[in-house]
């Protein structure tokens, strides 16, 4: 019960869609009517307001990363972590991917699922930042950042561990490398935009 828990109270906050609060509350409209539709930061970005995007950017990291951190202090006491934990972070990532209350279609998890790795193992967290800033930089693709830091955290928890979380990040990296499958289409066409160009 302890795991179902954890994943549902991941769920609530990962579901929070901060792009669309913050984008509506600054009077940019609906962001789901521009761009790629999606409610993350990317998509906000796209509306010019760079301060917007980054407060979208750090708010989606701060839902992962609080479900993460709540679940250790609810769960880490009983000594039974191993199964909640794992699991809020899921729920995190679906929460925001698949938000009930915008008829389950938000965002691809990215930003958020950088907080988990920050919140399950400040290792892992760092690889990810890593690897998302340095393909970011380079490129200057967004979802080719995203996909590959997805897929080192998962990485770098096998290497570096806690070996527990390899799992649960290799679940989250096949279900957002999924949901970047339009992205990765667009790739190997040579047709994807990158930061600072209009989509």
């Amino acid at each position: 019960m302890e795991t179902i828990y954890a994943l549902l109270l991941g769920y609530a906050l990962g579901s929070i869609p901060f792009g669309l609060l913050l984008s509506l509350a600054a009077g940019q409209g609906d962001i789901r009517n521009i761009g790629s539709g999606n409610i993350g930061a990317t998509n906000v970005l796209r509306t010019g307001n760079k301060g917007l995007a980054a407060a979208t950017l750090l708010l989606d990291m701060g839902k992962g990363l609080a479900a993460v951190l709540v679940a250790w202090h609810l769960f880490a006491a009983s000594g039974s972590a191993t199964g909640p934990v794992p699991a809020a972070a899921l729920g995190a990532v679906l929460g925001h991917c698949f938000p009930v209350w915008l008829k389950f279609k938000g965002g691809k998890g990215v930003a958020t699922n950088a907080g988990v790795a920050f919140g399950l193992a400040w290792p892992v967290g760092l690889a990810y930042a890593a690897v998302w800033l340095a393909v970011l930089a380079l490129g200057r693709i967004s979802s080719l950042a995203g996909m590959s830091a997805v897929v080192a955290a998962a990485l770098a928890a096998a290497i570096l561990g806690p070996v527990e979380f390899v799992p649960v990040l290799a679940v989250i990296a096949l279900l957002v490398v999924w949901l970047h499958r339009a992205n990765i289409a667009r790739l190997r066409a040579g047709t994807e935009p990158r930061i600072g160009r209009k989509a």
